[in-house]
Order: structure tokens, then sequence, then C-alpha cells
């Protein structure tokens, strides 16, 4: 991928954001696998993440970093994938992270490379987001802090969708249009279960919750299960649109 294809990409928005250079311009990065194995780092990033929400519950702000994390990983990915018909190779040991002072997490990459090009886009995108990097990071969550495998699914799903209805917005005539692609990813199980998606008009409702209503002075996400009435399209271009939060 080009370094213009890569400017274009993190000019969507803070979501879609990603270094990309030699060694020397990434200081104090990881490789997220040491953010999905290493319970020190996962447990100080969490802390942080709850001092910022103002909570000390510790499940709260645990899901408000998944969802804040899979939201950066669907939005790359799927930004590159819409725009160019090629996958990136985002996998864990390559793609580097570091806590950011405010915003979502900081990612680096040495080079925007591709694994997959052709008809199985999907595929190729579960593959290189579900399976190598959530499945990781969700038994981490599960192990250190007790998320439930439904608020971890949903908050996957919900970061797809925040993602597309970005894209939607802000490359609306990019050649690889979001939606097909998200709605083959939410026939795959576990994320199938996870919520209803409605296409006309576009708007998605979650069978679970992710648990920001219990941050202070924050009420319910759009989508949200608990949230009543009918299913409508969310304002939001991201889960948890608060980016100072995660």
């Amino acid at each position: 991928m080009t370094t213009d294809t890569l400017a274009r990409i993190s000019a969507i928005g803070p979501y879609f954001a990603v270094s990309c250079g030699p060694r020397t311009d990434a200081p104090d990065f990881s490789p997220l696998t040491d953010l999905y194995g290493d319970q020190a780092a996962l447990e100080a990033y969490v802390t942080a993440v709850g001092k910022r929400l103002g909570t000390g519950q510790q499940r709260v702000a645990a899901s408000t970093l998944h969802i804040g994390t899979a939201a950066r990983l669907w939005s790359v990915a799927l930004a590159a994938t819409v725009l160019t018909g090629e996958v990136p190779d985002l996998a864990p040991q390559r793609l580097w992270w570091r806590t950011a002072t405010s915003g979502p997490i900081d990612l680096w990459l040495p080079e925007m490379i591709s694994v997959s090009r052709g008809d199985d886009l999907p595929g190729a995108l579960y593959e290189s987001i579900v399976v190598r990097n959530l499945r990781p990071l969700d038994e981490a969550m599960r192990r250190y802090f007790g998320l439930s495998p439904k608020v971890l699914q949903g908050n996957v799903t919900s970061a797809l969708m925040g993602a597309v209805r970005t894209l939607n917005r802000r490359a609306p005539h990019a050649p690889h249009p979001p939606l097909p692609l998200a709605t083959a990813l939410l026939e795959r199980e576990p994320l199938a279960s996870a919520g209803t998606l409605t296409v006309h008009p576009l708007a998605y409702r979650r069978h679970n919750c992710c648990l920001y209503y219990r941050v202070p002075g924050a009420g319910y996400c759009d989508e949200c299960v608990l949230e009543r009435g009918e299913c409508t399209p969310s304002s939001t271009e991201n889960p948890r649109n608060n980016s100072a939060t995660m």
C-alpha cells in the first residue's frame, strides 16, 4: 500500500490513524502481543482508562478499553480494504501500540502490507481481526477482568458498525463499500449472535450491554439492549464517541 493510501486512511479520523515508518519513529511502542499477553500491562492500561472515565469499576474500564481497541483495529483494516480491495496485515506481532494520553490507543506499523486480495475479503478480515487479534484480547479480558463472552462479542460488532458508519460518511465513494463487507462478517459466529443489523435504514441493536452506562453521568448507547424502543440509526461514528475516555 502506498504512502498516499495510508495518509487517506489516517485522515478519516482518530480511530483510523496509524503511524508507519522505521523503528526510530516509534518510541515507547510495543507489539500488540505484549498487550494481549502481559497481565501487568493490560491492568495498567485498564486502570488508566478508569481514571479518565472517573470510575473505579474495573470491568467498566476494561470493557471500554476493549471496545476502543476493537474499533481501532476494525477502522484501520476496513478502511484499507474499502479503499484498495486488499486486507492489510495487522498481525499482532507486527502492529505496535502504546498508551495514549487521551483518545484511542496509538498504533504503529513498520510498513503496511497486504495479506489478501480478491473475492473473500470478509474471510480475510475475519481472520486478521477476529481470529488473530480479538480472540487473544478477549481471552485476556475474560481471564483478568471477568468480562462475559456476550459483552465482548457485542463490543466487537459495535466497533465494526462504528467503522462502517464513519466510512459511509467520510469515504462514500470507496470502490469496495463497507456495508456488504460488514454484513458478511456479521453472518459469522460468534458475531451473528451478538446483535441485529437493519440495513434500511442502517441501524444495529446489540443483544448485550457494554457497561458504559455505569460511568458517572453516562447514559445508554443508541444500540444498547437496555435502551428501550425501536432500533434507530446511531448518531455516533464509533462506539463510545467520547474518544478521550479510551
